[in-house]
């Protein structure tokens, strides 16, 4: 008879793949819309930003733990919690948390996280060679994003650095949602109907 250890080997897990990739796409997509003077307000940004990009990045990074995927749980995971607080961030800028918590607050500390995960970002760009190009890339755009955030918060070509941030999310959704449905598609199809572009094969060959 297996015992409880051999029957959860046997368990299988979908790949939450295609499910990361379209939360990021969407929340990067009202992100950008918001930071280049597209639409405004908050009240219909937030919720997205917490559930969407926070919670259901989270359950993929679950669910990438049981298929033990080191990348993923921890790319969904850090991104989940990023997407988190900054769903809380934006509720205290706009004084719904308090006029004290909302005086208090100094965008350099921003900066430091943007820094802080744009580190994070580069190793993962570099893990991503192995992945397929079309992620590669939107990693690769993520780096400028936290780039040009990290210089806007410290007042370095302000507008300019915002700017550029704002295009490059703008270009992650839209590579994000490309990248999700390849995934969807050809996961279920069981072949490369969509290209996602072969890895770099530079450290493994």
């Amino acid at each position: 008879m297996e015992n409880e250890s051999q029957r959860q080997i046997k368990i299988t897990t979908a790949d939450p793949t295609a499910l990361g990739l379209f939360t990021l796409a969407i929340v990067a997509l009202i992100e950008a819309t918001s930071e280049l003077g597209l639409a405004q307000g908050i009240a219909f940004m937030v919720p997205w930003v917490f559930f969407l990009g926070g919670i259901a990045q989270l359950f993929a990074a679950r669910l990438d733990a049981r298929n033990n995927s080191i990348f993923g749980t921890t790319v969904w995971g850090l991104y989940g919690a990023f997407w988190i607080s900054h769903a809380f961030i934006l509720l205290a800028q706009s004084g719904i948390l308090g006029s004290a918590l909302q005086a208090s607050g100094d965008e350099r500390l921003l900066g430091m996280v943007d820094l802080g995960y744009l580190i994070f970002s580069i190793f993962v760009t570099i893990a991503a060679m192995e992945t397929n190009k079309v992620l590669f890339f939107i990693i690769l755009l993520l780096d400028i994003e936290f780039l040009g955030d990290f210089l806007g918060a410290f007042h370095i070509m302000s507008s300019a650095s915002y700017g550029i941030a704002a295009v490059a999310e703008l270009l992650v959704g839209v590579l994000s949602f490309y990248c999700a449905g390849a995934v969807l598609i050809n996961t279920c199809f069981n072949k490369a109907l969509l290209p996602l572009g072969k890895p770099f094969g530079v450290f493994v060959k």
